[in-house]
């Protein structure tokens, strides 16, 4: 069910957080075995079932909007009492100090946190197979990927071991393995969000996103956890930008010569289907050209990899985190930072480090940042004329285990996701159809992007269309 159908039933009391409650346990008992979608669950979440279903008999629709209602939480967002790894083990032992915000918010809201899901080492994939406690499986097809790096938090929806879950999105994160698992992914506008107590990876294209089975459970969520927060500077007020109004028809752009990169071929036809889909239900569908978003995959295999070298850099051996003893404090933090990181976190940190020396920094990052304040002129132009942008959210639906083992091909992965985080517009995956694989039916995400602040438009647009 969805959150809006389960708190109607709530307030009715037809059913309530504790049958809710029941229902996911029973559902992570019998698949999370196989799936591995959960690292951990929590044992208080029993205590808050009760507790809500107390408040609905006292408060009825006065109760919180999300009371009750099961999350999953990614294992990169801090939980005050509760481990957070980032599918590390640099931080297998660590345990939160404090809440991250969106977490506060969810409370305040009176969610209940089912447990934190797997994810790739310190959120750097696309499948969630660089988790140092082994790989997620698609629910839809075991053999499969479900996607990165939040895949853990996709795949507990997916199989109904939640109602809801937060993932973070660095370079499409969110909507990538919700694209893969069938379900609505959403990333806000840079700075709509609190990333206060997320687990940095990159800190000008982090944000916490959302999973959820429909358009209008994802903006009930976002209007929870919004807003400016002091302990993150990068947060915006909401005059920061100009309105974005929602409106009755939309014109929608589509670039075309950019999304033949690589595409296959039945992604392309369910594409097809949902431009159909929208020209009938009344909106204008364009054809748009966007040359910089080509060179979006560049820039961000620079930029992305910057941030990680000195983000990752805190990761000692001295303060919190995994310690290997050596001779001396220079063999400490070598032998640490060994053992501690994964192959693909080893890749990045080297990368930045290299793209950030002295002699390559202008050449490498600078022009980077170049190409990515090109590329906020364009979409800022482009979206002069049409109100949103359509894509596929992936060039392929979700692709076996093992299978792209070159770190070439993962990346490539994220070819329509990433500019958006470049930029820093807001962006949804929305399930868009469906594609026969060796015997398995999988999903494939159609994905809009909207200006600055267009967050609202994005759901306005998205529950007139796929909701409805």
């Amino acid at each position: 069910m969805t959150i809006a159908e389960l708190r109607q039933k709530f307030i009715e009391g037809t059913y309530t957080p504790i049958d809710a409650l029941k229902r996911v346990r029973l559902v992570i008992d019998e698949k999370d075995s196989d799936i591995h979608a959960y690292l951990r669950t929590y044992d208080d979440a029993e205590a808050e079932a009760i507790y809500a279903t107390k408040r609905y008999e006292a408060e009825g629709s006065a109760a919180p909007p999300l009371l009750g209602m099961p999350f999953a939480i990614k294992d990169n967002i801090l939980i005050k009492g509760k481990p957070a790894t980032a599918g590390s083990k640099m931080l297998e032992n660590y345990v939160a100090t404090y809440d991250a915000t969106v977490i506060e918010r969810l409370k305040e809201a009176g969610a209940i946190f089912v447990g934190a899901t797997n994810m790739d080492e310190f959120a750097m994939g696309s499948s969630t197979e660089s988790s140092a406690f082994g790989p997620t499986k698609n629910p839809l097809d075991s053999t499969r990927v479900p996607g990165g790096s939040s895949g853990g938090s996709a795949a507990a929806l997916a199989m109904g071991a939640c109602v809801a879950a937060l993932g973070t999105d660095t370079g499409g994160s969110v909507r990538q393995p919700a694209s893969f698992c069938g379900v609505v992914g959403f990333k806000p506008t840079y700075g709509a969000v609190s990333r206060n107590g997320l687990i940095a990876m990159g800190s000008s294209l982090d944000q916490a996103g959302i999973f959820a089975h429909t358009v209008a459970d994802t903006e009930t969520i976002f209007n929870v956890i919004k807003g400016q927060d002091p302990f993150d500077a990068t947060t915006v007020r909401e005059d920061t930008y100009p309105e974005v109004p929602r409106k009755e028809m939309y014109r929608i752009g589509v670039p075309r010569d950019f999304l033949r990169e690589g595409m296959d071929e039945d992604v392309c036809k369910v594409f097809d289907a949902n431009i159909e889909k929208i020209i009938a239900a009344g909106h204008e569908v364009v054809d748009i050209s966007l040359p910089m978003m080509e060179r979006g995959l560049a820039a961000y295999y620079i930029v992305m990899p910057a941030e990680v070298s000195s983000n990752l850099a805190r990761y000692d051996g001295v303060r919190y985190g995994l310690h290997i003893d050596g001779q001396n404090i220079l063999e400490d933090y070598l032998k640490t930072r060994a053992e501690g990181f994964g192959t693909e976190v080893k890749r990045r940190i080297l990368l930045g480090t290299y793209v950030l020396s002295a002699g390559y920094y202008d050449a490498y990052y600078g022009k980077a940042e170049q190409v990515r304040q090109m590329m906020r002129d364009e979409l800022a132009g482009v979206f002069q004329n049409v109100d949103l942008i359509m894509t596929p959210t992936s060039p392929v639906p979700a692709f076996t285990l093992g299978e792209k083992s070159d770190p070439l091909s993962m990346y490539l992965a994220d070819i329509y996701t990433v500019p958006v985080n470049l930029a820093g517009v807001p962006a949804i995956s929305i399930p868009g159809g469906t594609v026969d694989r060796d015997g398995a039916t999988l999903p494939v995400g159609v994905q809009f992007i909207a200006p600055h602040a267009g967050d609202a438009r994005l759901f306005d647009f998205g529950t007139k269309v796929y909701d409805a």
